[in-house]
Protein backbone atom coordinates (compact mmCIF):
# COMPACT_ATOMS: atom_id res chain seq x y z
CA UNK A 1 0.00 0.00 0.00
CA UNK A 2 1.03 3.69 -0.88
CA UNK A 3 2.29 5.71 2.13
CA UNK A 4 1.94 8.88 2.98
CA UNK A 5 3.02 11.24 6.65
CA UNK A 6 0.89 13.88 7.43
CA UNK A 7 2.47 16.87 9.49
CA UNK A 8 0.37 19.38 10.45
CA UNK A 9 -0.32 21.29 13.73
CA UNK A 10 -4.28 22.01 13.14
CA UNK A 11 -6.22 18.55 14.22
CA UNK A 12 -8.89 19.49 11.83
CA UNK A 13 -6.89 19.87 8.57
CA UNK A 14 -5.26 16.42 9.73
CA UNK A 15 -8.07 14.66 10.15
CA UNK A 16 -9.78 15.88 7.42
CA UNK A 17 -6.44 14.94 4.56
CA UNK A 18 -5.92 11.66 6.87
CA UNK A 19 -9.57 10.61 5.85
CA UNK A 20 -10.03 11.67 2.48
CA UNK A 21 -6.10 9.63 1.87
CA UNK A 22 -7.39 6.58 3.54
CA UNK A 23 -10.55 6.67 1.29
CA UNK A 24 -8.10 6.70 -2.07
CA UNK A 25 -6.31 3.48 -0.70
CA UNK A 26 -3.35 4.98 0.76
CA UNK A 27 -1.42 4.19 4.16
CA UNK A 28 -1.85 7.39 6.04
CA UNK A 29 0.71 8.18 9.31
CA UNK A 30 -0.11 12.05 11.03
CA UNK A 31 1.98 14.12 13.22
CA UNK A 32 1.23 17.24 15.23
CA UNK A 33 4.51 18.33 15.46
CA UNK A 34 7.72 17.54 12.80
CA UNK A 35 9.83 16.71 15.46
CA UNK A 36 7.86 13.93 16.11
CA UNK A 37 7.96 12.76 12.55
CA UNK A 38 11.98 12.68 12.55
CA UNK A 39 11.62 11.09 15.53
CA UNK A 40 9.51 7.72 13.85
CA UNK A 41 10.68 7.98 10.46
CA UNK A 42 12.20 4.97 9.15
CA UNK A 43 15.37 4.22 6.75
CA UNK A 44 14.12 4.47 3.24
CA UNK A 45 11.01 5.48 3.80
CA UNK A 46 8.36 3.99 1.08
CA UNK A 47 6.37 7.21 0.74
CA UNK A 48 5.82 11.02 0.84
CA UNK A 49 6.34 13.51 3.49
CA UNK A 50 3.23 15.79 3.04
CA UNK A 51 3.77 19.01 5.25
CA UNK A 52 2.56 22.59 6.61
CA UNK A 53 5.14 25.38 6.44
CA UNK A 54 3.71 27.10 9.22
CA UNK A 55 3.82 25.66 12.57
CA UNK A 56 5.46 25.58 16.20
CA UNK A 57 8.48 24.21 17.01
CA UNK A 58 10.35 22.65 14.03
CA UNK A 59 8.35 24.17 11.07
CA UNK A 60 8.13 23.07 7.56
CA UNK A 61 11.08 24.76 5.73
CA UNK A 62 13.53 23.30 9.16
CA UNK A 63 11.80 20.08 8.77
CA UNK A 64 13.14 19.84 5.10
CA UNK A 65 16.42 20.87 5.64
CA UNK A 66 16.15 17.76 8.66
CA UNK A 67 15.27 15.52 5.51
CA UNK A 68 17.21 16.93 3.17
CA UNK A 69 20.32 15.88 5.48
CA UNK A 70 19.20 12.36 5.90
CA UNK A 71 17.49 11.07 2.33
CA UNK A 72 17.83 14.22 -0.16
CA UNK A 73 15.89 12.05 -2.68
CA UNK A 74 12.72 12.00 -0.22
CA UNK A 75 9.87 13.86 -2.07
CA UNK A 76 8.41 16.68 0.54
CA UNK A 77 5.27 18.22 -0.75
CA UNK A 78 5.00 21.48 1.11
CA UNK A 79 1.58 22.87 2.44
CA UNK A 80 1.15 26.60 2.42
CA UNK A 81 -0.71 29.75 2.98
CA UNK A 82 -1.79 32.52 0.58
CA UNK A 83 1.51 34.52 1.62
CA UNK A 84 3.67 31.80 1.52
CA UNK A 85 3.71 30.86 -1.73
CA UNK A 86 7.20 32.55 -2.45
CA UNK A 87 8.63 30.86 -0.10
CA UNK A 88 7.63 27.50 -0.88
CA UNK A 89 8.66 28.31 -4.37
CA UNK A 90 12.51 29.44 -3.11
CA UNK A 91 11.95 26.04 -0.86
CA UNK A 92 11.45 23.81 -3.81
CA UNK A 93 14.65 24.97 -5.32
CA UNK A 94 16.83 23.96 -2.11
CA UNK A 95 14.56 20.34 -2.70
CA UNK A 96 11.08 20.08 -2.06
CA UNK A 97 8.87 18.31 -4.69
CA UNK A 98 5.96 20.16 -4.63
CA UNK A 99 4.03 22.82 -3.04
CA UNK A 100 0.18 22.88 -2.76
CA UNK A 101 -1.62 26.64 -1.60
CA UNK A 102 -4.42 26.08 0.80
CA UNK A 103 -7.38 25.39 0.33
CA UNK A 104 -6.51 23.02 -2.15
CA UNK A 105 -8.80 20.51 -4.58
CA UNK A 106 -8.42 16.72 -3.26
CA UNK A 107 -7.91 16.12 -7.19
CA UNK A 108 -4.65 18.39 -7.21
CA UNK A 109 -3.18 16.70 -3.71
CA UNK A 110 -4.13 12.70 -5.74
CA UNK A 111 -2.16 13.92 -8.95
CA UNK A 112 0.97 15.62 -6.83
CA UNK A 113 1.33 12.40 -4.71
CA UNK A 114 1.17 9.65 -7.58
CA UNK A 115 4.06 11.20 -9.44
CA UNK A 116 6.04 11.88 -6.00
CA UNK A 117 5.86 8.13 -5.29
CA UNK A 118 6.38 7.11 -8.84
CA UNK A 119 9.08 9.02 -8.15
CA UNK A 120 10.10 7.26 -4.73
CA UNK A 121 9.37 3.78 -6.14
CA UNK A 122 11.88 4.41 -9.07
CA UNK A 123 14.78 5.82 -6.18
CA UNK A 124 14.39 3.01 -4.00
CA UNK A 125 14.37 0.31 -6.94
CA UNK A 126 17.63 1.83 -8.19
CA UNK A 127 18.84 2.00 -4.57
CA UNK A 128 18.65 -2.02 -3.89
CA UNK A 129 19.79 -2.72 -6.90
CA UNK A 130 22.88 -1.06 -6.19
CA UNK A 131 22.84 -2.28 -2.94
CA UNK A 132 22.45 -5.82 -4.38
CA UNK A 133 25.39 -5.63 -6.85
CA UNK A 134 27.12 -3.69 -4.38
CA UNK A 135 26.61 -7.53 -2.13
CA UNK A 136 27.05 -9.69 -4.99
CA UNK A 137 30.69 -7.79 -5.39
CA UNK A 138 31.61 -8.19 -1.27
CA UNK A 139 30.35 -11.84 -1.35
CA UNK A 140 32.21 -12.81 -4.77
CA UNK A 141 35.19 -11.57 -2.88
CA UNK A 142 34.93 -13.82 0.41
CA UNK A 143 33.27 -16.88 -1.31
CA UNK A 144 36.14 -17.25 -4.00
CA UNK A 145 35.44 -18.88 -7.85
CA UNK A 146 33.93 -18.13 -11.16
CA UNK A 147 33.00 -21.48 -12.12
CA UNK A 148 29.29 -22.03 -12.33
CA UNK A 149 28.85 -24.44 -9.21
CA UNK A 150 30.02 -21.06 -7.36
CA UNK A 151 28.20 -18.59 -9.14
CA UNK A 152 25.16 -20.77 -8.27
CA UNK A 153 25.78 -20.86 -4.56
CA UNK A 154 26.80 -16.95 -4.08
CA UNK A 155 23.12 -16.41 -5.93
CA UNK A 156 21.55 -18.57 -3.63
CA UNK A 157 23.23 -17.16 -0.65
CA UNK A 158 21.96 -13.59 -1.11
CA UNK A 159 18.65 -14.67 -1.84
CA UNK A 160 18.45 -16.52 1.62
CA UNK A 161 20.68 -14.09 3.65
CA UNK A 162 17.54 -11.82 2.99
CA UNK A 163 14.85 -14.24 4.16
CA UNK A 164 14.31 -14.96 8.31
CA UNK A 165 14.12 -19.07 7.29
CA UNK A 166 16.62 -21.42 9.10
CA UNK A 167 19.32 -22.68 6.80
CA UNK A 168 21.27 -26.53 6.53
CA UNK A 169 24.41 -26.50 4.68
CA UNK A 170 25.78 -29.88 3.76
CA UNK A 171 28.96 -30.25 2.09
CA UNK A 172 32.49 -32.22 3.08
CA UNK A 173 35.19 -31.40 5.61
CA UNK A 174 37.03 -27.94 4.35
CA UNK A 175 34.31 -26.81 1.99
CA UNK A 176 33.74 -23.65 3.69
CA UNK A 177 30.20 -24.24 5.63
CA UNK A 178 31.20 -21.82 8.60
CA UNK A 179 32.18 -19.19 5.93
CA UNK A 180 28.47 -19.81 3.81
CA UNK A 181 27.06 -19.23 7.16
CA UNK A 182 28.99 -16.27 8.29
CA UNK A 183 27.90 -14.67 4.62
CA UNK A 184 24.33 -15.73 5.25
CA UNK A 185 24.40 -13.56 8.38
CA UNK A 186 26.67 -10.84 7.09
CA UNK A 187 24.81 -10.23 3.83
CA UNK A 188 21.05 -9.81 6.06
CA UNK A 189 19.10 -7.65 8.09
CA UNK A 190 20.58 -9.35 11.53
CA UNK A 191 24.21 -8.46 10.75
CA UNK A 192 24.47 -5.81 13.24
CA UNK A 193 23.68 -8.71 15.96
CA UNK A 194 25.58 -11.46 17.36
CA UNK A 195 26.96 -14.23 14.95
CA UNK A 196 27.41 -17.50 17.58
CA UNK A 197 28.97 -20.50 16.43
CA UNK A 198 28.22 -23.52 18.05
CA UNK A 199 30.34 -26.89 17.35
CA UNK A 200 27.95 -29.79 18.40
CA UNK A 201 30.93 -32.67 18.04
CA UNK A 202 33.54 -30.37 20.63
CA UNK A 203 31.67 -30.46 23.37
CA UNK A 204 30.69 -33.04 26.15
CA UNK A 205 27.83 -34.38 26.27
CA UNK A 206 27.09 -33.81 29.88
CA UNK A 207 27.83 -29.42 29.55
CA UNK A 208 25.46 -29.23 26.24
CA UNK A 209 22.76 -28.14 28.33
CA UNK A 210 24.37 -25.64 30.15
CA UNK A 211 26.40 -24.24 27.16
CA UNK A 212 22.76 -24.21 25.24
CA UNK A 213 20.60 -23.10 27.48
CA UNK A 214 22.61 -20.96 30.24
CA UNK A 215 22.25 -21.85 34.06
CA UNK A 216 21.41 -19.85 36.82
CA UNK A 217 23.84 -19.55 39.86
CA UNK A 218 23.62 -22.89 42.24
CA UNK A 219 21.35 -24.55 39.47
CA UNK A 220 24.19 -27.25 40.06
CA UNK A 221 27.17 -28.57 41.11
CA UNK A 222 29.67 -25.79 40.01
CA UNK A 223 27.40 -23.56 38.85
CA UNK A 224 29.01 -20.48 40.16
CA UNK A 225 26.79 -17.30 39.15
CA UNK A 226 24.31 -16.84 36.21
CA UNK A 227 25.66 -17.91 32.69
CA UNK A 228 24.09 -16.97 29.81
CA UNK A 229 23.31 -19.88 27.26
CA UNK A 230 24.28 -19.85 23.36
CA UNK A 231 20.39 -19.58 22.58
CA UNK A 232 19.75 -16.48 24.12
CA UNK A 233 22.60 -14.63 23.49
CA UNK A 234 22.16 -15.12 19.92
CA UNK A 235 18.97 -13.88 19.79
CA UNK A 236 18.09 -11.54 17.53
CA UNK A 237 21.11 -12.95 15.29
CA UNK A 238 22.40 -16.28 14.17
CA UNK A 239 23.09 -18.73 15.91
CA UNK A 240 25.43 -21.69 13.66
CA UNK A 241 25.34 -25.26 15.04
CA UNK A 242 28.02 -26.71 13.31
CA UNK A 243 28.51 -30.45 12.71
CA UNK A 244 24.86 -30.75 14.48
CA UNK A 245 24.45 -34.68 13.69
CA UNK A 246 26.51 -34.74 16.90
CA UNK A 247 23.78 -33.16 18.69
CA UNK A 248 22.41 -35.44 21.44
CA UNK A 249 18.94 -36.79 20.83
CA UNK A 250 18.38 -35.40 24.11
CA UNK A 251 19.29 -31.84 23.67
CA UNK A 252 17.80 -32.38 20.30
CA UNK A 253 14.35 -32.47 21.68
CA UNK A 254 14.80 -29.34 23.58
CA UNK A 255 16.38 -27.78 20.69
CA UNK A 256 13.46 -28.81 18.74
CA UNK A 257 11.11 -27.14 21.82
CA UNK A 258 12.94 -23.90 21.47
CA UNK A 259 12.56 -23.00 18.25
CA UNK A 260 8.69 -24.26 18.07
CA UNK A 261 7.85 -21.55 20.70
CA UNK A 262 11.07 -18.98 20.60
CA UNK A 263 11.79 -19.36 24.15
CA UNK A 264 14.81 -20.44 26.41
CA UNK A 265 14.65 -21.30 30.01
CA UNK A 266 17.98 -21.34 31.32
CA UNK A 267 19.00 -24.56 34.33
CA UNK A 268 17.79 -23.40 37.54
CA UNK A 269 15.35 -20.63 36.52
CA UNK A 270 11.29 -20.76 37.01
CA UNK A 271 10.54 -18.16 33.95
CA UNK A 272 10.72 -18.35 30.24
CA UNK A 273 12.90 -15.90 28.42
CA UNK A 274 11.54 -15.06 24.46
CA UNK A 275 14.24 -15.05 21.81
CA UNK A 276 14.52 -14.29 18.02
CA UNK A 277 16.44 -17.01 16.54
CA UNK A 278 17.43 -17.84 12.88
CA UNK A 279 19.68 -20.75 13.37
CA UNK A 280 21.86 -22.09 10.43
CA UNK A 281 23.25 -25.78 10.42
CA UNK A 282 25.81 -27.65 8.88
CA UNK A 283 26.50 -31.14 8.49
CA UNK A 284 28.74 -33.68 6.86
CA UNK A 285 26.96 -37.02 6.65
CA UNK A 286 22.94 -37.09 5.25
CA UNK A 287 20.62 -36.17 7.88
CA UNK A 288 18.06 -38.38 5.97
CA UNK A 289 20.33 -41.48 6.67
CA UNK A 290 20.80 -39.90 10.39
CA UNK A 291 16.80 -40.42 10.61
CA UNK A 292 16.75 -43.87 9.59
CA UNK A 293 19.04 -44.97 11.60
CA UNK A 294 17.15 -43.80 15.01
CA UNK A 295 20.41 -41.14 15.85
CA UNK A 296 18.87 -37.84 14.33
CA UNK A 297 15.08 -36.24 15.16
CA UNK A 298 12.82 -35.90 11.60
CA UNK A 299 11.15 -32.94 13.45
CA UNK A 300 13.97 -31.22 14.19
CA UNK A 301 15.21 -31.72 10.54
CA UNK A 302 12.29 -30.07 9.32
CA UNK A 303 13.16 -27.47 11.31
CA UNK A 304 16.47 -26.88 10.38
CA UNK A 305 16.11 -27.50 6.82
CA UNK A 306 13.77 -24.86 5.56
CA UNK A 307 15.79 -24.58 3.01
CA UNK A 308 19.20 -26.64 1.91
CA UNK A 309 22.52 -25.50 0.38
CA UNK A 310 24.92 -28.02 -1.13
CA UNK A 311 28.53 -27.27 -1.02
CA UNK A 312 30.32 -28.61 -3.48
CA UNK A 313 33.42 -30.17 -2.81
CA UNK A 314 37.41 -28.49 -4.39
CA UNK A 315 37.25 -31.64 -6.50
CA UNK A 316 33.94 -30.77 -8.59
CA UNK A 317 34.86 -27.36 -9.59
CA UNK A 318 38.53 -27.52 -10.13
CA UNK A 319 38.49 -24.59 -12.29
CA UNK A 320 38.63 -22.44 -9.53
CA UNK A 321 42.14 -23.61 -8.08
CA UNK A 322 44.53 -21.64 -9.46
CA UNK A 323 42.65 -18.97 -8.06
CA UNK A 324 41.99 -20.14 -4.79
CA UNK A 325 45.22 -20.88 -4.26
CA UNK A 326 47.24 -18.15 -5.82
CA UNK A 327 44.70 -15.72 -3.18
CA UNK A 328 45.88 -18.24 -0.63
CA UNK A 329 49.96 -17.40 -1.19
CA UNK A 330 49.10 -13.95 -1.54
CA UNK A 331 47.48 -13.89 2.18
CA UNK A 332 50.40 -16.51 3.32
CA UNK A 333 52.81 -13.81 1.85
CA UNK A 334 51.41 -11.01 3.55
CA UNK A 335 51.12 -12.78 7.00
CA UNK A 336 54.68 -14.21 6.92
CA UNK A 337 56.42 -11.60 4.69
CA UNK A 338 57.74 -14.07 2.36
CA UNK A 339 57.57 -13.24 -1.59
CA UNK A 340 54.94 -15.04 -3.78
CA UNK A 341 55.80 -17.00 -6.57
CA UNK A 342 53.64 -16.65 -9.52
CA UNK A 343 51.77 -19.45 -10.67
CA UNK A 344 53.70 -21.91 -13.47
CA UNK A 345 52.31 -24.74 -15.76
CA UNK A 346 53.83 -27.47 -13.43
CA UNK A 347 52.45 -25.93 -10.27
CA UNK A 348 49.38 -25.99 -12.01
CA UNK A 349 49.67 -29.56 -13.00
CA UNK A 350 50.18 -30.56 -9.31
CA UNK A 351 47.56 -28.32 -8.15
CA UNK A 352 44.86 -30.03 -10.62
CA UNK A 353 45.97 -33.64 -10.64
CA UNK A 354 45.35 -33.62 -6.57
CA UNK A 355 42.07 -34.87 -5.46
CA UNK A 356 41.83 -32.24 -2.25
CA UNK A 357 39.81 -35.01 0.01
CA UNK A 358 40.29 -31.64 2.62
CA UNK A 359 38.70 -29.06 -0.12
CA UNK A 360 39.75 -25.72 0.90
CA UNK A 361 41.16 -25.96 3.80
CA UNK A 362 43.63 -28.24 2.23
CA UNK A 363 44.70 -26.25 -0.38
CA UNK A 364 44.74 -23.05 1.73
CA UNK A 365 47.05 -25.39 3.91
CA UNK A 366 48.99 -25.83 0.36
CA UNK A 367 49.27 -22.58 0.09
CA UNK A 368 50.94 -21.73 2.85
CA UNK A 369 53.54 -24.41 3.05
CA UNK A 370 54.47 -23.40 -0.43
CA UNK A 371 54.78 -19.98 0.52
CA UNK A 372 57.33 -21.54 3.29
CA UNK A 373 58.36 -23.83 0.46
CA UNK A 374 58.15 -26.95 2.88
CA UNK A 375 57.01 -29.04 0.31
CA UNK A 376 55.44 -29.62 -3.06
CA UNK A 377 51.60 -28.46 -2.94
CA UNK A 378 50.35 -31.44 -3.84
CA UNK A 379 50.57 -34.84 -5.30
CA UNK A 380 49.22 -35.90 -8.62
CA UNK A 381 48.90 -39.45 -7.35
CA UNK A 382 45.92 -39.28 -5.85
CA UNK A 383 42.90 -41.26 -6.45
CA UNK A 384 40.33 -39.75 -9.07
CA UNK A 385 42.77 -37.63 -10.53
CA UNK A 386 41.43 -35.72 -13.88
CA UNK A 387 42.89 -36.30 -17.37
CA UNK A 388 45.29 -34.28 -18.75
CA UNK A 389 42.06 -33.33 -21.00
CA UNK A 390 40.17 -32.12 -17.79
CA UNK A 391 43.13 -30.16 -16.61
CA UNK A 392 43.56 -28.33 -20.08
CA UNK A 393 39.71 -27.48 -19.73
CA UNK A 394 40.52 -26.16 -15.99
CA UNK A 395 43.38 -24.27 -17.21
CA UNK A 396 41.38 -22.65 -20.56
CA UNK A 397 39.04 -21.66 -17.69
CA UNK A 398 41.43 -19.73 -15.50
CA UNK A 399 42.96 -17.95 -18.67
CA UNK A 400 40.02 -16.76 -20.12
CA UNK A 401 38.67 -15.67 -16.34
CA UNK A 402 41.87 -13.78 -15.58
CA UNK A 403 41.30 -12.23 -19.27
CA UNK A 404 37.81 -11.17 -19.19
CA UNK A 405 38.87 -9.99 -15.36
CA UNK A 406 42.12 -7.94 -16.61
CA UNK A 407 40.31 -6.33 -18.90
CA UNK A 408 37.16 -5.49 -17.18
CA UNK A 409 34.78 -7.38 -19.63
CA UNK A 410 35.92 -5.86 -22.46
CA UNK A 411 35.38 -8.37 -25.03
CA UNK A 412 37.25 -6.60 -27.88
CA UNK A 413 40.33 -6.34 -25.61
CA UNK A 414 40.39 -10.14 -25.09
CA UNK A 415 39.99 -10.98 -28.07
CA UNK A 416 43.23 -9.27 -29.26
CA UNK A 417 44.79 -10.31 -25.62
CA UNK A 418 44.03 -14.27 -26.48
CA UNK A 419 44.46 -13.76 -30.30
CA UNK A 420 40.85 -15.41 -30.56
CA UNK A 421 38.55 -15.14 -32.99
CA UNK A 422 34.91 -13.66 -31.67
CA UNK A 423 32.96 -16.76 -32.09
CA UNK A 424 35.41 -19.20 -30.51
CA UNK A 425 35.71 -16.89 -27.38
CA UNK A 426 31.92 -17.15 -27.18
CA UNK A 427 31.99 -20.85 -27.41
CA UNK A 428 34.62 -21.13 -25.01
CA UNK A 429 32.89 -18.51 -22.41
CA UNK A 430 30.08 -20.77 -22.95
CA UNK A 431 31.61 -24.19 -22.33
CA UNK A 432 32.54 -22.48 -18.99
CA UNK A 433 30.05 -20.55 -17.92
CA UNK A 434 31.58 -17.40 -18.39
CA UNK A 435 29.99 -14.22 -19.15
CA UNK A 436 31.14 -10.50 -19.52
CA UNK A 437 28.55 -8.97 -17.07
CA UNK A 438 30.32 -10.65 -14.27
CA UNK A 439 33.29 -9.03 -15.01
CA UNK A 440 31.95 -5.31 -15.43
CA UNK A 441 32.75 -2.43 -13.61
CA UNK A 442 30.02 -2.06 -10.62
CA UNK A 443 27.40 0.17 -11.59
CA UNK A 444 27.68 -0.82 -15.09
Amino acid sequence: MQSVIVIDDEASIREAVQQWLELSGFAVRVYERAEACLAALERDFAGVILSDVRMPGLDGLGLLERLQAQDPELPVILLTGHGDVPMAVEAMRHGAYDFLEKPFAPQTLLASLTRALDKRRLVLDNRRLRRRVDAAGQLEARLLGASPVMQHLRAQVLELAATPVNVLLRGETGSGKELVARCLHDFGPRAEQPFVALNCAAIPEQLFESELFGHESGAFTGAQGRRIGKLEYASGGTLFLDEIESLPLAQQAKLLRVLQEQQVERLGANRSIAVDLRVVAATKPDLQAEIAAGRFRQDLYYRLAVAELPLPPLRERREDIPLLFQRFCEAAGARLQRPVRLLDGALLGQLLGHDWPGNVRELANAAERHVLALARPASAESSGAPSLAERLEAFEAQCLRAALSRHRGDIKAVLEDLQLPRRTLNEKMQRHGLSREAFLPAGE
